[in-house]
């Protein structure tokens, strides 16, 4: 998902605290205090390098990104997948709300392992849904998509070796009902999960460090609820990569055009209610003598 090099999914929401060098401020004053001075300009960027998501310069190359997206959309598939596999093998042992807590928690755990490198997309619709939105530079959309669908498949492939061969293709996504059923289902799941990103991982006002949380548990309970009618993909490399693997492409549109749409309109409707890009010290403006208002008394 989405990084930001001022606040990732792993820092959370931060206000600057900055001092002023004439007189005292109140309790207020203090914890949302405004440094005066103009900021210094920003260094210039170094050779290799490349730009973060908000145009400032990244502490990782664009490579080391595109590997942690490859490894964190890999793990993904194979644990999501895997478990649906081998609760099919073993007679549902695993159980269904075992099969969204996995899906939950893979997530949770990407986020936290590679958020701060990559963004932890792990899905082709977020990462659209990031560019529409202005936090991620289209130039990187490609290569990420790209990174993101080859994993998945990479992953379906190395599932149906393990466990099936031939004759067992990876759990492919598959409506229950009719297309047209599947598909709004998979536009609406996929708006509330980009809706939910989109407030943990790009506003200062919501609490970062919980995005794994967030995002997990926003995943898991649209397995449990959309799994039976849609499949509840809400990724379009997820649908792919086990029908590439094995063969099976009925209604695949679906689950491309349905999670890509709803991802985009998941963002746009984010930046609606998104009072401001500022954060509450640039906000709430006070003044080096303290607040202007008259003490109660």
């Amino acid at each position: 998902m989405a990084r930001r090099v001022e606040d990732s999914y792993t820092n959370g929401s931060v206000f600057e605290v900055s001092s002023v060098e004439e007189g005292r401020k109140d309790d207020m004053s203090e914890a949302y205090a405004i440094d005066e001075q103009p900021p210094p300009p920003p260094p210039p960027e170094e050779p290799g390098k490349d730009d973060a998501l908000c145009g400032m310069q990244a502490s990782v190359s664009f490579n080391q990104e595109l590997i942690a997206e490859f490894l964190a959309t890999f793990f993904l598939i194979f644990a999501g997948c895997g478990v649906v596999t081998v609760n099919a093998k073993n007679g549902g042992m695993a159980t269904f709300p075992g099969v969204a807590v996995v899906w939950g928690m893979t997530v949770m755990a990407m986020i936290y392992a590679v958020g701060h490198v990559s963004g932890a997309h792990m899905n082709p619709a977020v990462t659209v849904g990031f560019a529409i939105s202005g936090r991620f530079p289209w130039r990187k959309v490609p290569a990420y998509m790209a990174v993101e669908t080859v994993a998945a498949t990479a992953a379906s492939l190395m599932l149906r070796l393990m466990f099936g061969g031939r004759n067992q293709p990876p759990p492919v996504t598959a409506p229950a009902g009719s297309d047209t059923q599947s598909l709004v289902m998979e536009f609406v799941i996929t708006f509330y999960l980009m809706f939910v990103i989109m407030a943990v991982a790009t506003d200062d006002r919501a609490v970062g460090q919980m995005a794994g949380p967030a995002v997990g548990g926003t995943i898991m309970l649209n397995v449990l609820f959309a799994g039976p009618v849609s499949g509840a993909s809400m990724n379009p490399a997820r649908s792919i990569g086990p029908a590439l693997v094995g063969s099976k492409y009925r209604a695949l549109w679906v689950y491309i055009f349905g999670p890509f749409a709803g991802a985009a309109a998941g963002a746009w409707a984010y930046n609606l209610i998104r009072h401001t890009d500022k954060k509450l010290g640039e906000i709430i403006k006070v003044p080096a003598g303290g607040p202007t208002h008259d003490p109660p008394r």
